[in-house]
C-alpha cells in the first residue's frame, strides 16, 4: 500500500510540473527606447527600474541589443554611458542577443546589407558577453521580419548558423510599443493621471494578449507551450513590468531562460510558409499546416484611446 500511494504521489507531482506555465521575457532595442526623453541620467533610470524589476521578481530576461544606438547620429564614437547600460544588464545576471546594428527592415534591404548588420551588432556585445562567462547565441528579427519568401528565408538561417547564432521566436506577440508610445506622449504632458491610465488599460490588454495565444496554443498543439513574450526597453515597462509580473504569476506562470523556453518540442516545428508579415510563430506554423480564417480570431486589439494618442 506504501509504494502503491508513493508511485501515486509521484504521478501526481510529476503531472503537476508537466502542467506547469512557463514563460521566457525577451526584451528588444537595447540598450533603451528613449522616445524624446533621450539624455544620461533617464537613461540610466529607465534600466535601473526595469533591471530592478526583472531581479526583484526573479525573471531571467534575454535582452536584444541594437549596437547602433552605442553611436548616436551615426558617429564613430561610442557613447560609453550606453555602453555602461549594456554592462548592467550583464552584472543583473540577463542574457544579451543580437538585435542588429541599426534595425533594419530584412524585407526591404538586400541579404548583404542586413548580413553585414548582423556582425556590425556583435562588435561590442559579443566580447561584452565573454567578460561575464556568456556567449552570444541568441538573434531576434527586427519588425519579426524573416524573409518574404523561402529563398531569402533561408539564406538568412544559413547565415545565422555559420555564425552559431539561434533564432529568437516569439510566441506571444502584441501592440506593447503602441502603449509605450502613449505612455510617452503622456510623460512628456506630466499627466500622471493619464500615464495611470495607460498603464492599467496596458497590463488588461497584455492579460487578453496572453490568454489569447493560449487558446491558440492549445488549439495547434492541445496543449500550451513554453511561451516567448516579446517586450521593449521601455519607460512603460520601466514603471509596470512588476505589475505585468504579477499578472504573469496570477495565471499560472514560472519564469524560464530562453534556453528553457526552446527545449519545448514545438519550437522545432517547420515553418513552410513566408510572407511579409511580422507575426507570431504561433500563427506561422499555423499558416504552414493550412489553417486558415476563424483559427485566428480574436486576438486582442489596441484600445481606441490608445491609437488616438499615437497619432
Amino acid at each position: 500500500m506504501f509504494m502503491k500511494n508513493l508511485a501515486l504521489l509521484f504521478l501526481f507531482l510529476t503531472l503537476g510540473l508537466s502542467a506547469q506555465k512557463q514563460v521566457c521575457f525577451t526584451i528588444d532595442d537595447l540598450p533603451v527606447v528613449p522616445y524624446r526623453h533621450a539624455g544620461e541620467a533617464f537613461e540610466a533610470k529607465l534600466t535601473n527600474k526595469l533591471l530592478g524589476h526583472l531581479v526583484e521578481e526573479n525573471i531571467p530576461a534575454t535582452g536584444f541589443v541594437n549596437e547602433g544606438k552605442l553611436f548616436p547620429n551615426g558617429s564613430e564614437r561610442l557613447d560609453t554611458a550606453r555602453y555602461k547600460l549594456l554592462r548592467r544588464w550583464l552584472e543583473a545576471g540577463m542574457d544579451l542577443g543580437n538585435h542588429t546594428y541599426g534595425h533594419l527592415d530584412y524585407n526591404n534591404v538586400s541579404t548583404g546589407l542586413y548580413f553585414t548588420h548582423i556582425t556590425q551588432g556583435e562588435r561590442l556585445t559579443r566580447p561584452l558577453t565573454g567578460e561575464f562567462g556568456k556567449s552570444l547565441r541568441y538573434f531576434r528579427h527586427p519588425y519579426l521580419h524573416t524573409g518574404p519568401r523561402q529563398g531569402k528565408a533561408d539564406s538568412l538561417r544559413a547565415f545565422l548558423q555559420e555564425r552559431n547564432y539561434l533564432e529568437a521566436p516569439v510566441t506571444i506577440d502584441n501592440e506593447e510599443y503602441l502603449y509605450a508610445f502613449a505612455y510617452d506622449s503622456a510623460m512628456a504632458a506630466r499627466d500622471t493621471a493619464l500615464m495611470r491610465t495607460i498603464g492599467e488599460a496596458y497590463v488588461v490588454y497584455m492579460e487578453h494578449s496572453l490568454h489569447y495565444y493560449e487558446q491558440q496554443s492549445q488549439k495547434l498543439f492541445g496543449r500550451n507551450i513554453r511561451h516567448i513574450l516579446l517586450l521593449h526597453a521601455n519607460a512603460l515597462n520601466a514603471d509596470y513590468l512588476d505589475e505585468l509580473a504579477a499578472m504573469y504569476r496570477r495565471n499560472g506562470y514560472d519564469f524560464i531562460t530562453l534556453d528553457e523556453a526552446l527545449q519545448d518540442e514545438a519550437y522545432q516545428t517547420e515553418v513552410t510558409v513566408f510572407g511579409r508579415w511580422g507575426i507570431s510563430w504561433l500563427h506561422r506554423w499555423a499558416l504552414s499546416r493550412g489553417l486558415k480564417g476563424d483559427f485566428f480570431d480574436g486576438e486582442p486589439e489596441t484600445q481606441q484611446f490608445i491609437r488616438d494618442l499615437t497619432r
